[in-house]
């Protein structure tokens, strides 16, 4: 049996919790689950795959294969229905360009859409969407 995809964001982002609000909505088949980084899975990932710890990414576990950066996004993009869909096109720029310009809005997200204090509290309706 394939396990769903899990979308490892971090949970203090406005940015990140607006992104995964919108991949929610997009995601109506349910496909997606979602764990913060600073959850007990995300951590206990982390404590797994230590080379994670230095990247500031989204984190997409699909299969068995872990996907980060613009691969990661792009591929949440690609299962998503509607408009969102159409990013994946991205994909044929080469990974080095979609990494620099990915990792230069990760660097600027805080400042430009901010932080909250506490993680995003999932309603009851996609609360079992959510891990830990």
């Amino acid at each position: 049996m394939k396990e769903n995809p899990i979308i490892l964001f971090d949970g203090i982002c406005n940015f990140c919790n607006g992104a995964v609000q919108m991949i929610i909505k997009y995601d109506r088949k349910g496909i997606f689950r979602f764990a913060s980084l600073q959850s007990s899975f995300g951590e206990q990932l982390l404590s797994t795959k230590p080379e994670l710890k230095k990247l500031d990414t989204v984190i997409l576990v699909s299969n068995g294969k872990i996907m980060t950066e613009s691969t990661a996004a792009l591929n949440i993009l690609k299962e998503l229905e509607g408009w969102p869909k159409v990013f994946y096109l991205f994909i044929v720029i080469p990974l080095p360009i979609r990494n620099f310009f990915y990792k230069l809005f990760a660097k600027y997200r805080y400042k430009m859409f901010g932080t909250s204090v506490t993680c995003m509290i999932p309603t009851k309706e996609i609360r079992n969407r959510f891990l830990s």
